[in-house]
C-alpha cells in the first residue's frame, strides 16, 4: 500500500506536497470544523512548509502538532517547535495553534504522561502527517534498537506518545532523549506523506523495502504495516 511519487527536481515535489497538504487540511476543516496536521522537522519539508504556510487556508482552524521532538528547550539548538515556528508558523499560517513536545519534566520519561494527555486532546482522526527518514532508516524517532522503540510500534498500543532514548550515532547527534508520535498514532492519519531526497536516501528506501526486520530499520514500521495507505515523495 506503498504510492510512489518520483519528481524531476524539488521544486516541482514542494509545490506537488504543499498542494496535496493545503487540500487536505481544507477536506477536513470542511468536514469536521477543523484538522489536524502533524509535522515532522528536517531540511527535506522545509520548503514545502514554507510554500505551505503562503496558503489562503482558516489556518486558526488547523491544529499543528509535532512528531517528534529532542529533550530541549525552544531556544536551545535542534529544537523540532522552534523549527517549525520559523517555517510553517509564518504568513498565513501565523495563526495556527501549534502542540509542542518538550514540557517542564526533566526527561521524556518523566513528561511522557503529561504529553499523552495533550495529546489526547487532539482533534482526530488526524488530517495529515508528514514524515522524513534517515540514512540509518528511522524515521519520526523510531532509532534502531532504541530503548522504548518496540512498545513506541505496537501498532495496537492505544498510547499516541512514546519516550525513546536513541543509541548514540551521527544522525541522532548528542540528543539521544526523545519523545515520538507511536505508530499507532501516526496510523490515525487519514493521508501519511513520507518525504526523502537525494540518491543516498533513495537507496535506503529501497533497502528497507526488501527487509521486515522494523528494529533494524524503523521505517519499515511504516512501509510495510499493510492498514493504511503511505504516499512515498523523492526527488535527486
Amino acid at each position: 500500500m506503498v504510492e510512489e511519487k518520483f519528481f524531476a527536481d524539488r521544486e516541482r515535489l514542494t509545490l506537488a506536497l504543499a498542494n496535496e497538504c493545503a487540500a487536505a487540511l481544507h477536506e477536513g476543516i470542511k468536514e469536521n470544523g477543523q484538522a489536524t496536521f502533524l509535522v515532522s522537522g528536517g531540511s527535506s519539508p522545509e520548503p514545502v512548509y514554507r510554500e505551505l504556510s503562503r496558503r489562503p487556508l482558516p489556518w486558526e482552524k488547523v491544529n499543528v502538532a509535532l512528531v517528534d521532538e529532542r529533550w530541549v528547550e525552544k531556544d536551545e539548538s535542534g529544537s523540532n517547535l522552534a523549527f517549525i515556528s520559523n517555517t510553517l508558523l509564518q504568513n498565513e499560517a501565523a495563526k495556527a495553534p501549534c502542540l509542542g513536545m518538550k514540557n517542564a519534566a526533566a526527561t521524556p520519561s518523566a513528561g511522557e504522561a503529561d504529553c499523552e494527555r495533550a495529546f489526547q486532546e487532539l482533534p482526530r482522526p488526524f488530517d495529515v502527517c508528514v514524515l522524513g527518514m534517515g540514512n540509518d532508516g528511522h524515521t519520526a524517532s523510531f532509532f534502531p534498537y532504541a530503548e522504548g522503540l518496540e512498545e513506541a510500534l505496537d501498532p495496537k498500543s492505544e498510547k499516541l506518545c512514546k519516550a525513546i532514548t536513541a543509541k548514540q550515532s551521527a544522525v541522532t547527534g548528542v540528543h539521544t532523549e526523545r519523545m515520538t508520535l507511536t505508530l499507532a498514532a501516526i496510523l490515525q492519519a487519514k493521508e501519511i506523506k513520507l518525504l526523502i531526497s537525494g540518491e543516498e536516501k533513495l537507496k535506503v528506501y529501497r533497502q528497507a523495502l526488501l527487509g521486515d526486520d522494523v528494529l533494524e530499520m524503523p521505517v519499515r514500521s511504516i512501509l510495510k504495516q499493510g492498514s493504511k495507505p503511505v504516499t512515498v515523495y523523492w526527488a535527486p
